[in-house]
């Protein structure tokens, strides 16, 4: 008898995911149904795969949503992390798995003691940036603790990045992800993190020009902005007592200082509308957050506004996005500022057909074990194969794939609602990974505990 899967969404991340469930089918004896708002963007490889069924599914029709969930045995949701709630409702009263690649959030959070009477796993946070983060520091916080060490200091950057061979922009990037995370990233409260056992905060409109250096072997020179709350994981690893603590995000060195502009000028503000934004010219747009002056141009204010000169590579990435084109013009009503930018960027910086992304991701484990002080670097780097299959979507989608089969083939037992910093979990995730390119590599190196220098601004 086969064993059903539900997979709800089958957006971006899910290529590599659906591709390992319908490669794992036969074996494993599963069936996978995936229930979408619009099927006919599924590729014909996945619908007419034996083992497969695609449904029309609106998730805010409630019964479509609870028959499909009733004839599943496991369900996946790669919905919008707002709507994973209606699912894990779902679940919960039709005794169903569930599995999640988003954060956990405090409605989900407060199902725990009702999922674990109901002995369900519900997995969260099993995606990349947060899930094989977690599983990767786990594994080696686990192992200095086994050794007899006291962690000192752990910091964590990850960034979703073009690939050398198809990085042909001057800003070194291209969206792999979700643009408008990329748009309206670090708002919404102050960046906090700890550093040697002082606490630090970085307001919105600082957070770019307070970035930490990294290099990788092979890769050069990376730049990381901190993430929003650093803190909210000392508990769940066990680092109450750490004294450095700090988590961000990778780009290329340069990205932070340009897209420090479009904060300064206010283009990424998300919390007002522009009145008759339709049909307004990308100039036009520019020149809404500059001074009036009835001889100078747009080009000249925004150059005086931003105090850069018409020969600094600033200028240069501001022209290559043609902010200045009076023939672009805006197709969206009533818009944010963001919602605006982040359109004029979709010009620029979606991936071609053939291009390629990857993902950077680097730890640092500062600890000390017999009175001596050391320190362990760790990063993975994966590259993606083309638009469709994203070193993005491969990094998310398989480990939310094998936790699935792991918690139907009951490898994974314990209860509630979780994320995976256990060694049931993150052993035999980690384990499969390598098989597909994605594994870590470690170095021993000089503690360095607090540097001032690797911090700018």
């Amino acid at each position: 008898m086969l064993r059903k899967i539900l997979v709800v969404g089958a957006g971006k991340s899910t290529s590599y995911l659906l591709d390992y469930l319908l490669e794992k089918a036969e074996s494993e004896k599963l069936h996978v149904t995936i229930g979408d708002l619009h099927p006919e963007h599924i590729s014909d490889t996945v619908k007419n795969h034996p083992h497969c069924t695609v449904v029309t599914l609106d998730i805010f029709q409630e019964d479509q949503r609870h028959q499909a969930i009733q004839n599943a045995e496991i369900v996946i949701s790669m919905l919008p992390a707002r709507f994973h709630i209606k699912v894990a409702q779902d679940c919960l009263k039709y005794g169903k798995h569930l599995v999640t690649a988003s954060y956990v959030s405090d409605e989900l959070l407060k199902l725990d003691q009702q999922v674990k009477d109901k002995g369900l796993v519900f997995m969260n946070e099993i995606g990349l940036d947060p899930g094989v983060d977690h599983m990767s520091a786990m594994q080696v916080i686990d192992r200095i603790r086994n050794k007899g060490g006291k962690l000192l200091l752990f910091e964590s950057f990850c960034g979703g990045l073009v690939a050398p061979e198809s990085d042909t922009n001057l800003w070194n990037y291209k969206f792999t992800w979700n643009p408008r995370n990329v748009v309206v990233a670090g708002q919404g409260g102050t960046a906090k993190f700890i550093q040697e056992g002082t606490y630090k905060y970085i307001p919105y409109h600082k957070l770019f020009r307070r970035t930490e250096f990294m290099n990788i072997e092979g890769y050069g020179k990376f730049e990381a902005y901190a993430n929003r709350d650093s803190l909210k994981y000392r508990e769940v690893y066990g680092l109450n007592d750490v004294l450095t603590l700090y988590r961000g995000t990778m780009r290329r060195v340069g990205f932070s200082k340009a897209w420090n502009m479009f904060v300064q000028l206010g283009m990424t503000d998300d919390s007002y509308t522009i009145e008759d934004s339709e049909g307004m010219s990308y100039r036009e747009f520019v020149n809404l957050f500059l001074p009036y002056s009835p001889t100078d141009t747009v080009e000249l204010k925004l150059r005086l506004y931003l105090k850069i000169d018409q020969d600094d590579i600033m200028w240069d990435k501001l022209l290559e996005l043609n902010l200045f084109d009076s023939s672009k013009t805006i197709p969206l009503k009533n818009a944010t500022p963001a919602e605006i930018l982040q359109h004029i960027l979709e010009d620029s910086w979606t991936l071609g057909n053939e291009d390629k992304d990857m993902i950077v991701m680097y730890h640092k484990f500062g600890y000390e074990i017999d009175g001596v002080k050391k320190q362990i670097d760790s990063n993975m780097v994966v590259l993606g194969e083309n638009r469709t299959h994203t070193a993005m979507a491969k990094t998310v989608g398989l480990p939310v794939a094998m936790a699935t089969l792991l918690i139907l083939n009951k490898k994974i037992t314990t209860p509630g609602v979780q994320i995976p910093i256990n060694k049931e979990v993150y052993e035999p995730i980690l384990d499969e990974l390598t098989e597909y390119g994605i594994n870590f590599k470690e170095h021993d190196v000089c503690y360095l505990g607090y540097n001032p220098d690797s911090i700018a601004g």
